[in-house]
């Protein structure tokens, strides 16, 4: 069957991206074959699309078929599939997901309340997956617990805000402007730093009355993971959970010595590799969603031939909300 795909044929920029129709085969035994409807676009893309491979996913074989989530409806069946029929309402954590069609197990795909609309899944399942263990299992915040969130007004960060807030933490935010201050306010956060004005060690410090926050989630990377650890209390935690702005790189472990600070880079895969581990998680998320619990604005939505400048809005840092692409 011909599906439509956006596919890069060499690394590089958003200019390396194109729209290709290829070959998909038949799903194999136990896959399934996905209409996608919805899907996200995250930093992953970006990374593998740059070639930048420090990351989660390793270097495929080029020409490469971008995307690492979506949501859509089951086309196509396998054999022994029997958990999934047609029709059925799904997301997914995995790869090819920028195509019209997409074949994956049917061991991996989550299946999607009424509730939850394709375009609040396809922007906020893999954001909201990746907060559910950050803020649930990696740390358990709850009251008594300060966090501080780096870009608090990108996809990330207004999920955390939102259900760090929801769990009973105080929630302190960066961002670049005012207007991204504003954002950040209405999903959340207790204090906001504008880090372009102000000094966002000496600010946390003084909302935290010298002591530092408990856990801080670094989305940003290189710009701000080592003052992170100027401003993180005494055997607090430092989540460097992606890196908008590079890699941080090779640094000195004596900068945690002092504090015997705690240092982790994770990735999701990691966090929902058990299958009861995936169920319980998604299942947390699809309450919150579907209770109505937190705010799920989407930033931008563009169709699937436009995925190169769906790439720049997101790398430009000018969105403060979820990128779709609608197939």
């Amino acid at each position: 069957m011909k599906t439509q795909a956006v596919r890069i044929h060499r690394h590089g920029g958003p200019e390396v991206i194109q729209l290709d129709e290829i070959d998909l085969p038949e799903p194999a035994a136990g896959h399934v074959r996905i209409r996608n409807t919805c899907i996200g676009v995250n930093y992953a893309d970006i990374y593998e699309r740059e070639g930048d491979h420090g990351g989660p996913h390793s270097a495929k074989d080029l020409p490469i078929t971008m995307g690492h989530m979506a949501v859509g409806v089951v086309d196509a069946v396998g054999k022994d599939v029997t958990s999934h029929t047609i029709g059925a309402r799904v997301g997914y954590i995995g790869p090819n997901s920028y195509a019209t069609l997409t074949n994956m197990p049917a061991a991996r795909l989550f299946s999607l309340p009424d509730a939850v609309t394709d375009d609040v899944a396809g922007g906020y399942l893999l954001r909201g997956l990746t907060a559910e263990y950050l803020l649930r299992r990696l740390y358990r915040v709850g009251p008594g617990t300060t966090a501080l969130v780096h870009a608090a007004a990108g996809g990330m960060g207004l999920i955390l805000g939102e259900w760090g807030r929801l769990l009973g933490a105080r929630m302190i935010g960066t961002v670049s402007s005012e207007a991204k201050a504003e954002v950040a306010r209405a999903h959340g956060y207790d204090a906001i730093i504008n880090y372009s004005s102000e000094d966002f060690v000496a600010r946390t410090l003084q909302e935290t009355d010298g002591k530092g926050a408990d856990v801080i989630y670094d989305g940003v990377g290189k710009m701000a993971f080592l003052k992170s650890l100027d401003c993180v209390r005494p055997r607090g935690l430092v989540v460097s959970y992606g890196t908008a702005s590079g890699n941080v790189g090779e640094f000195d472990l004596q900068r945690l010595h002092s504090k015997s600070i705690i240092v982790t880079r994770p990735t999701l895969r990691s966090w929902i590799a058990e299958p009861d581990e995936a169920a319980a998680a998604s299942k947390a998320l699809f309450d919150v969603l579907s209770g109505g619990q937190i705010q799920t604005p989407l930033g931008a939505r563009f169709p699937l031939a436009k995925a190169a400048e769906a790439h720049r809005q997101l790398e430009s840092r000018s969105v403060t909300a979820p990128i779709v692409l609608i197939p």
